[in-house]
């Protein structure tokens, strides 16, 4: 298999965790962004491009000495399509390559790793994308052969539009694992998950 790359989505508004910006809230002992980089970097091996917009000083500054790429995306208020273009943009064409999301800090390197096995066993030249008991997860696995497909349409480009428009291009992996379909929108979520990590380095 080719290099694996990644575009971890950083640049949305945090709106449902309230006054804090979910990435930049502590995940043992670091900012939740940091933890996702080290989680992307310990399954591939490669540096991790990072779309960033909102408080994009403050996610660059707690990614400092990470292996870690910054790309500033100027219309993140636009919503996650226009971060997924602009990661998809500056990342080129080359390699397989992972789109994640910066807010799930329950996958560990071995449930990426799964998906990449997965995707490789079946060929490789599909989208794959986790799936359990009918909800699909993130993130999602873009062969080389598909990458420049998904910015062809103007009108609707990115993996959404893509996937949706061409299921006979996407394959489903059934991986249970709870860290593909979990993500960290509130206060609540966030409060759950930190005490797991608390208990999980007692």
């Amino acid at each position: 298999m080719t290099e694996i790359g990644t575009i971890l989505l950083a640049a949305g508004l945090s709106t449902r965790m309230g006054a804090r910006n979910k990435l930049l809230l502590p995940i043992g002992g670091v900012p939740m962004i940091r933890h996702m980089v080290a989680t992307y970097h310990a399954a591939t091996g490669q540096s991790v491009l990072v779309v960033t917009g909102h408080e994009a000083a403050q996610v660059e500054d707690a990614l400092r000495d990470c292996p870690a790429e910054i790309c500033f995306n100027p219309d993140f208020v636009q919503g996650q399509v226009s971060s997924v273009v602009c990661g998809l943009r500056r990342a080129g064409a080359k390699g397989t390559l992972f789109i994640g999301l910066g807010d799930q800090p329950r996958l560990s390197p071995a449930d990426l790793r799964q998906l990449i096995a997965a995707h490789a066993a079946i060929g490789g030249n599909k989208i794959a994308i986790p799936k359990w008991q009918g909800q699909r997860g993130n993130p999602i696995f873009i062969p080389e052969n598909l990458r420049a497909r998904l910015l062809e349409d103007p009108r609707a480009p990115g993996c959404k539009s893509f996937t949706r428009a061409h299921p006979e291009q996407v394959q489903f992996h059934a991986l249970p694992n709870p860290g593909f379909y979990a993500d960290v929108d509130t206060p609540a979520a966030y409060a759950a998950l930190h005490s797991t990590f608390k208990e999980a380095t007692v």
